[in-house]
């Protein structure tokens, strides 16, 4: 039909995005019905997205981990980011939906929901259950609440179209434009809890509107002639103008039930502190008598003014809100000839906003190269408590959060010579420079930077735990190295300590068999056979090149000696040890075990009437044992040492540390200090006068004792035991960094101060 030729979608993009759908086949009339429900659609849809933010920050705050918490955020910042995709498919599936109406496939039956196509994994059988739930009870809900208008729409329809059709297979039913939902989200990898929420969103802004969306597409039906005998009750006219106030954002910030009224509570019992303290903690500003308060209207545009011309490079200290404020308000009364004031409430919110700042720039957690950047949020900051007086009251409010999250991150961050490279600097930088240049008076914006910098944060800390979980398996595999080579020592020394022994022995044992020690005792621990038969080769070893009179030695000797270079040899080879080293301590060994023989071999002569046997036979020496050298070589002494000193092993590059020489009580108060601090606290170490050293505390080796620091990426910058780290808290070279949120840190601190000056 030429009528239908000319029937474009929604929009152009709309079009683009179905160049499949045969949009020419359709009746007029349900042209009609499907471009009124695809602009309601898409309405509907808007106002999702824009409440979404609000509802996933709500499950942000109240989430009981940080892994939960970042789940949101990056599920609220993959949902910016592919908005306006799902949006273009969802419509683009309720077009094909239409177009298949008169299709032959319109009979069969429609499939099932394709649940797992909401993101590319497939999910496990008990997220699949709670999502089919889900889905069941949303589409129950609007079968219960809209099904005789949505039957009535269904019968119209088969009287337009040339197969039966249900109200499963309806494209405006509740079914199938879940179906559409979903398969728009297909892209999103969120878990089941963020799905639900978005699943609850789309009944409350979509669903919820069916009752308008049927409704209408029976009227389009009936005003053509379709059926006009079926009568339809009216939509829930009150319902629908409450959800349209709230998609046009009447009701921006979302509250809990009650919390207006506790916000008003909260704000009018900061005014009454700020009251009883006016002309003392604060200056009361001279009143003219017949001076009239500018609207907060006003005092948003004076406030956008100083936000645009405020000077990049002022100190924290040189800046005062107040006094800005008073000479702008003095130059605009001299020109209208009226004098002008701040109205009362938006005085307290400035005073307020000036206190927490001045709490803020004062504190010692906060980098001094940091705090000139967040002390240009001052005026965005009272913009919003301008607007939004829950900025107070609500710890979830996005400004309070962007403030916080900056503060958090900036935590670990220390001052640097060339701070402007630091990508933390420049990412914060970057959000004051948005604030300042795009902030006007929607709190929209805060939200938006939230998420982008939650989601830099977020990469950030992932880098930085894996590095730091690098850093702590490399200390724990130190301190079983550690624990291991006190082992070894322990058995040489008990061993060799006060003997006088061949010097090839001695070496060989510490600098050899030292090692293959160490890889048993750490791969299978000082309890096991393997530990044993290592330890029983050196005690063979050891006996072997001692002297000997028992003649029973000899023989004990002659079966020891084949055994034991085995178990030499194998050990070695174990250990990887050198083998240009390992055949020369072999050639001295056999010497040493040569002259061994022969010393059996002439003591064997002198108990036998003096006469020196000649073979070895005559000695009782077996001859494939051992081949004998000459004898002149047996006459050598070996060179001999004594072991007086405790044998220590250290690591490759390893030195001995050196303990403070310092006895500390049990209960001194450093020491409780020190076992006070918790894995993850932040501390601040004074290097020398002018450095400082921000770490933190990323684990403690219980073996060995030691407190390990890491900074901020995770890299390992501090190694203290704990009288070390006492010592360093007696002389207040360090100090613990409070990692509370700053905002309520201030906020604490201004309730505590007005009520101190008020009782005063």
């Amino acid at each position: 039909m030429k009528t239908d030729a000319k029937v474009v979608p929604l929009n152009k993009a709309a079009a683009a995005q179905s160049p499949t759908s045969p949009v020419g086949r359709l009746p007029v009339a349900l042209i009609q019905v499907r471009d009124k429900a695809a602009q309601q659609l898409r309405q509907s849809l808007q106002s999702l997205f824009e409440n979404a933010d609000d509802s996933l920050f709500e499950m942000a705050d109240r989430a009981t981990s940080n892994v939960e918490q970042n789940a949101f955020f990056e599920a609220m910042r993959d949902l910016r980011l592919k908005r306006k995709n799902i949006e273009r498919g969802f419509l683009q599936k309720v077009f094909e939906a239409f177009s298949n109406l008169n299709q032959y496939e319109i009979g069969k039956p429609q499939p099932a929901l394709d649940t797992a196509s909401f993101d590319s994994l497939s999910l496990v059988q008990d997220d699949e259950l709670e999502e089919t739930v889900a889905l069941d009870a949303m589409v129950a809900k609007v079968m219960s609440r809209d099904g005789v208008a949505l039957g009535h729409l269904t019968t119209r329809l088969n009287a337009v179209i040339s197969k039966k059709l249900d109200d499963k297979g309806n494209p405006l039913g509740p079914a199938l434009l879940s179906a559409c939902f979903l398969d728009a989200c297909s892209s999103l990898g969120v878990e089941i809890k963020v799905k639900l929420i978005i699943l609850k969103l789309f009944e409350k802004y979509v669903l919820g509107g069916c009752d308008q969306l049927y409704a209408e597409a029976n009227q389009t039906l009936v005003a053509v002639g379709v059926l006009p005998e079926l009568k339809s009750a009216l939509p829930r006219r009150p319902q629908r103008a409450a959800a349209s106030a709230h998609a046009a954002g009447e009701e921006s910030i979302p509250l809990l039930d009650g919390a207006d009224e506790g916000v008003r509570e909260v704000f009018a019992a900061l005014q009454e502190l700020l009251s009883q303290v006016r002309g003392t903690a604060m200056p009361r500003r001279a009143q003219v008598a017949d001076a009239l308060p500018i609207s907060s209207n006003d005092l948003m545009r004076l406030l956008s003014h100083m936000q645009q011309r405020a000077p990049a490079q002022v100190g924290v200290a040189d800046f005062d809100l107040r006094d800005q404020l008073e000479q702008l308000l003095v130059r605009a009364s001299a020109k209208s000839g009226k004098a002008r004031v701040v109205g009362e409430v938006d005085e307290d919110v400035i005073n307020l906003v000036s206190m927490l700042f001045e709490f803020i720039l004062d504190d010692r957690t906060l980098p001094d190269s940091l705090k000139a950047l967040i002390g240009r949020l001052q005026i965005p900051m009272l913009k919003v408590a301008v607007l939004d007086k829950t900025f107070f009251s609500r710890g979830s409010h996005p400004a309070r959060r962007l403030l916080n999250e900056i503060a958090s991150a900036a935590l670990g961050w220390g001052d640097q010579g060339d701070a402007q490279r630091d990508s933390l600097y420049q990412k914060i930088e970057q959000v004051v420079q948005r604030l300042l240049n795009d902030f006007v008076d929607d709190p929209a914006i805060f939200s938006e930077l939230l998420a982008e910098f939650m989601a830099f944060t977020g990469d950030e800390r992932r880098r930085s735990e894996l590095l730091e979980q690098r850093t702590r398996d490399a200390e724990e595999g130190s301190a079983k190295a550690e624990l291991a080579r006190r082992e070894v020592e322990h058995a040489l020394n008990e061993r060799l300590l006060g003997k006088t022994l061949p010097e090839v022995v001695v070496r060989l044992l510490q600098e050899a068999w030292s090692k293959v020690l160490m890889l048993t005792c750490l791969k299978h621990g000082v309890h096991s056979p393997e530990w044993q038969a290592a330890l029983q080769t050196m005690d063979d070893l050891v006996w072997s090149v001692a002297p000997h009179e028992d003649p029973e030695a000899r023989l004990r000797l002659l079966e020891l000696v084949p055994g034991l270079l085995k178990a030499l040899r194998e050990g070695m080879a174990s250990a990887a040890f050198d083998p240009f080293s390992t055949s020369e301590f072999f050639s001295q060994l056999e010497m040493l075990h040569v002259q061994a023989f022969q010393r059996f071999k002439r003591a064997v002569a002198e108990v036998e009437v003096g006469e020196v046997p000649s073979t070895q036979a005559e000695a009782g020496i077996e001859a494939p044992l051992l081949e004998l050298p000459p004898a002149e070589v047996a006459d050598d002494a070996p060179a001999m040492v004594e072991v007086v000193e405790e044998i220590v092993l250290l690591a490759p590059g390893q030195t001995r540390p050196q303990e403070p020489e310092v006895a500390l009580p049990d209960d001194d108060e450093a020491l409780l200090q020190v076992d006070n601090l918790r894995v993850g606290s932040w501390v601040e170490l004074q290097e020398d006068d002018e450095h400082k050293l921000r770490c933190k505390l990323a684990a403690i080796i219980k073996p060995t004792g030691k407190f390990v620091f890491v900074n901020r990426t995770g890299m390992k910058v501090l190694e203290k035991t704990r009288t070390g780290l006492a010592v360093e808290f007696r002389r207040n070279a360090i100090r613990l960094l409070d990692d509370a949120l700053l905002f309520d840190r201030a906020l604490e601190s201004v309730i505590g101060n007005l009520r101190k000056l008020k009782n005063a």
